[in-house]
């Protein structure tokens, strides 16, 4: 009996020729379920979760998932049963986490703009805290929060102008940005909200970005982070807590991003040496949780040779998988049977992997070397965030189906949209 493990993804490996997420075949999934398929391992959360965790022992911590990355109630779950709260950016969101038991009083809302609806539905559901982004969202919630006799638990977040070093799309921190209250702006900011009577200022936080790769762009915000805090404190404003938000990219492509204990050893040392080491932290990871536990799994429909381009086409497309089409990104693409994986001495032919959505722009994988054909099944990796959650029906094509693996178990977790789950709601004239 041989077992491989791909890079960066213990959880999922080649046992016996084939891949499996942690004691579950791929294939025998894929085979019982269909495809385009999701597959996600609950060790891999559990063990990316842990590298937090022990990086903040002995401290004050709060890890609340960004569950935008992936808002299954199955997901959820998961990380709502380790002990986690939970980064929302709608009320639908918070719907979920309730549903899938998750704590109110964990719950952070982010978010530039969350509507009345919205603020009045957190603030009866209880939860610990806005994060708000603009001093005329502060007005609103403070008008929300008195019209219902309650005070809005606020953390302010700031724009610390941070360069995260990734994809402008996903580069939250710098001055351009929709996000967050200028630097410059901040104390005057607070000053505002604490005069209010409908608010209670409890934190502070930034989040500069997603998939950051480096070290430095997070000390930078941590210094940044402080200086606010002590000009704040000395302005009579006590902050309960600083939030340093996510971000923490993977790896998809040879990526080496930082281990999460190994980052906030280094973040946690300049806490220490400024002497806010024991003050109440919270962090919101979402990708760095859920992007590497997840795979799908599409067929392969036709192969085509063509003069300028072959192309493999799958089952699979853009709204499955939207990540390629909105920010190029990478996904390694491997066969289920690892006898079928291309050497450079093999029959293998240079693809580009597609699906069968009518856009020029409806592709997966450039240029990848594939020993396969149709019929054959393939695994588009770290497919965990951002690919469910930003799926959609385009083409009126159903939402693939999910599945979370816990060792030998295999739990359906979301059902194949059928015709009428995308009717649903629809009324002829």
């Amino acid at each position: 009996m041989t077992s491989r493990t791909l890079p960066g993804q213990p959880h999922i490996h080649y046992k016996d020729g084939q891949l499996c997420v942690e004691d579950c075949t791929l294939e025998a999934l894929a085979s019982e379920h269909g495809t385009p398929l999701f597959v996600y391992s609950k060790a891999s959360m559990l063990a990316a979760l842990a590298a937090y965790q022990r990086g903040f022992t002995g401290r004050n911590a709060q890890i609340c998932y960004a569950m935008k990355a992936n808002s299954s109630l199955g997901v959820l779950q998961v990380f709502a049963q380790a002990g986690c709260g939970f980064d929302i950016v709608s009320a639908g969101e918070l719907a979920r986490v309730l549903a899938a038991g998750g704590d109110a009083g964990k719950v952070i809302f982010s978010g530039v703009g969350k509507t009345r609806r919205e603020m009045r539905e957190a603030l009866l559901a209880g939860i610990g805290c806005f994060n708000v982004e603009s001093e005329a969202e502060i007005d609103v919630l403070n008008e929300v929060a008195v019209s219902l006799q309650l005070r809005a638990p606020i953390s302010i977040r700031v724009n610390p102008n941070v360069d995260p070093k990734t994809h402008p799309y996903i580069s939250t921190g710098l001055k351009g940005s929709k996000f967050g209250v200028a630097h410059d702006r901040t104390l005057a900011t607070y000053q505002h909200a604490a005069a209010l009577p409908g608010l209670h200022v409890v934190g502070i936080d930034c989040h500069i970005g997603s998939q950051i790769t480096l070290e430095s762009p997070y000390l930078d915000a941590v210094d940044r982070m402080l200086d606010l805090v002590e000009s704040i404190e000395a302005a009579g404003i006590p902050i309960h807590h600083i939030d340093f938000g996510g971000g923490l990219g993977i790896n998809y492509n040879g990526d080496t991003p930082p281990q999460a204990d190994a980052l906030w050893t280094k973040m946690l040392a300049k806490l220490d040496a400024r002497g806010f080491g024991q003050r109440k932290l919270m962090i919101e990871p979402g990708r760095s949780l859920v992007g590497n536990a997840g795979v799908c799994v599409t067929e392969v429909l036709f192969m085509k040779p063509g003069e300028q381009k072959n192309f493999c086409i799958v089952d699979a497309a853009m709204n499955d998988l939207p990540r390629p089409a909105m920010y190029q990104a990478f996904h390694d693409i491997v066969p289920l049977e690892q006898k079928k994986r291309a050497q450079p001495d093999s029959a293998s032919l240079v693809c580009d992997v597609v699906g069968p959505v009518c856009e020029s722009g409806d592709w997966i994988g450039h240029d990848r070397p594939l020993a396969v054909a149709a019929g054959d099944r393939l695994a588009v990796l770290s497919a965990g965030a951002y690919c469910m959650s930003m799926s959609s029906n385009y083409n009126s094509r159903p939402r693939a189906a999910e599945v979370l693996v816990d060792g030998k178990q295999a739990h359906l977790i979301r059902e194949r949209d059928s015709l009428a789950d995308q009717m649903r709601g629809e009324r002829l004239l």
